[in-house]
């Protein structure tokens, strides 16, 4: 799980925290109007004698469980509201959101990333959290620092045993993930840059779950994980680059794999979709769940990235 040694906690207003993370209109779906985060955390109580009907989502696996944690607050404030979804990967969260399938579509990427210009164009971002993401090892494995070029050359299939990397002589099992995760594009955003990558491993698996329960069961086994899914009886996170996998080197992008979590909406999404998004940015979600479920709270990042996933200093 994510280190919790930074305490210093700052929420900084939507429309203006926010927006300066990214750059990009966070206010609610819609026409709607941010008031800041505090507002975000009456919209759950304060309406919670007239919000009712359903919200579904679909998306990524990374950050499932804190979507899932506020939903059941939510609900708890508004009894008539039923909040369900599914984490199959980004990919098919944000088309599954672009045709109207599901009201929420959950990311680690930017929507640009994987629709056409026209039909991101139509979706209202909420960057809800970010996360670190990086490689985990099997228990039995004994290499605890791997370079980025080192990471390259595993997840290529150019590196097959764990001996070229000071380990044992054994093979290397690599575990994968789909083709549409999020988390596989950010991983091979910032192990391969622009190149392009083929490779598919051992087994290419569906969710962030899978991935920990396999890990868990396979010796001289490499994959990669957010942060949050990290558990440290099941398997090793390592170091790369000589840098832990910690939230404060995620802050100033001394640790070099991370994304931003987004929930988007149509523009024209209904007023139940609206509050349940204000309410992931309001106190009671970004001050207290966020951190407990192992993600960094938005408006804390020192450094954001472009539509593109290139880094720049946050304003």
């Amino acid at each position: 799980m994510f280190d919790q040694a930074v305490s210093r906690r700052q929420f900084l207003g939507l429309a203006g925290g926010l927006a300066a993370f990214a750059g990009l209109g966070l206010a609610g779906c819609g026409n709607s109007a941010s008031t800041g985060t505090s507002a975000g955390s009456a919209a759950g109580s304060a309406a919670a004698s007239s919000l009712s009907g359903d919200i579904t989502y679909e998306g990524a696996s990374s950050f499932q469980a804190l979507v899932e944690a506020a939903a059941e607050k939510f609900m708890d404030e508004n009894p008539d509201v039923s909040i369900t979804g599914s984490g199959n990967g980004s990919g098919k969260g944000l088309t599954a959101v672009s045709e109207g399938t599901v009201q929420i579509g959950n990311s680690d990427v930017f929507a640009e990333t994987k629709l056409d210009a026209d039909a991101a164009a139509k979706l209202v971002d909420h960057e809800v959290a970010v996360v670190g993401m990086g490689p985990v090892v099997s228990k039995n494995v004994k290499v605890d620092d791997l370079s980025l070029e080192q990471l390259k050359g595993i997840f290529s299939g150019q590196i097959t045993n764990w001996k070229d990397l000071g380990g044992d002589d054994a093979k290397i099992v690599v575990f994968n993930r789909k083709a549409g995760s999020g988390t596989r594009a950010t991983f091979e955003a910032a192990v391969f840059g622009t190149e392009k990558n083929e490779f598919k491993g051992d087994a290419e698996l569906d969710k962030s779950g899978d991935v920990a329960t396999n890990m868990g069961s396979t010796d001289n086994a490499i994959s990669y994980l957010d942060f949050s899914h990290f558990d440290d009886s099941k398997f090793t996170a390592v170091k790369v680059e000589g840098v832990e996998p910690k939230s404060e080197n995620v802050f100033d992008n001394k640790f070099p794999i991370w994304a931003t979590e987004h929930m988007y909406c149509a523009k024209d999404a209904d007023d139940v979709t609206k509050a349940f998004l204000d309410y992931m940015l309001s106190k009671d979600v970004q001050g207290k769940l966020v951190e407990k479920q192992g993600f960094i709270p938005v408006s804390e990042m020192k450094v954001a990235k472009d539509a593109n996933g290139k880094v720049t200093e946050k304003k």
